[in-house]
């Protein structure tokens, strides 16, 4: 909660219905009024909830759309605006940007991302696999520092796997590698280790993976990416 920006704690708490993923909604539910209507579901039912949140604005509601992080990185910002389009819905429409997962684990990894970096999605439910691939191979070949957002789960193994030998065609081994699990979250873990190790380290789909580049180093036990800064001693 204290990651969430006033104004996306304002919306939620002045709305009169409050839609997204079962998981999320009950992050935010010590802050929706009891008179809103709660609107709830499972992962894959993104378009569902889209369609419903557009109807309640519709009928004159104050709606908030919940996501995790920032709703314009892999939320559902988008879906909602394709929604709105499709059943001409002359409702405005207001995006509020949030912490998203790359941020916050960079933040308890060191400052890994403080030059370019790319962040990929290893889930290949909509996106190809055939794309993931090409995009990790343009990522690595130009030297960018990768965050790995949705890297596996208990019966999706082999994505995290093939990113790896992918990355290690372009990496050294020894390259450093942080994990984050429950990001800005109760069970939040951190953990730094090397490419190498990569696929030793406890992964699941609330982990995010930042692999470094070829000047990322460990300073006094943080991931660093120099900027390029020149420091006097």
């Amino acid at each position: 909660m204290e990651h969430m920006t006033p104004k996306a704690r304002r919306l939620i708490e002045t709305a009169d219905a409050v839609v997204g993923y079962r998981t999320y909604i009950e992050l935010v539910r010590g802050i929706v009024k009891p008179t809103a209507e709660v609107v709830s579901g499972t992962m894959g039912r993104e378009v569902d909830r889209a369609k419903t949140a557009i109807e309640k604005a519709v009928e004159g509601k104050a709606v908030a759309v919940v996501s995790s992080g920032d709703p314009g990185v892999y939320g559902m910002a988008g879906v909602v605006l394709e929604a709105a389009a499709i059943k001409n819905a002359g409702v405005p429409i207001e995006i509020v940007p949030g912490v998203t997962a790359a941020t916050a684990a960079a933040s308890k990894l060191g400052a890994p991302l403080v030059t370019d970096f790319a962040v990929i999605s290893l889930s290949d439910l909509l996106t190809p696999w055939e794309l993931i691939e090409r995009r990790l191979h343009a990522a690595g070949n130009a030297d960018f520092v990768i965050v790995l957002y949705n890297p596996q789960s208990l019966g999706r193994k082999k994505p995290l796997a093939k990113a790896h030998k992918i990355l290690l065609k372009y990496r050294k081994p020894e390259t450093p590698v942080g994990i984050v699990r429950q990001a800005g979250r109760d069970k939040e873990g951190a953990v730094i280790s090397t490419l190498k190790d990569l696929l030793c380290e406890e992964i699941d789909m609330v982990s995010t993976v930042i692999v470094g580049n070829s000047t990322t180093r460990i300073v006094n036990g943080r991931m660093v990416t120099p900027r390029g800064y020149h420091l006097d001693k």
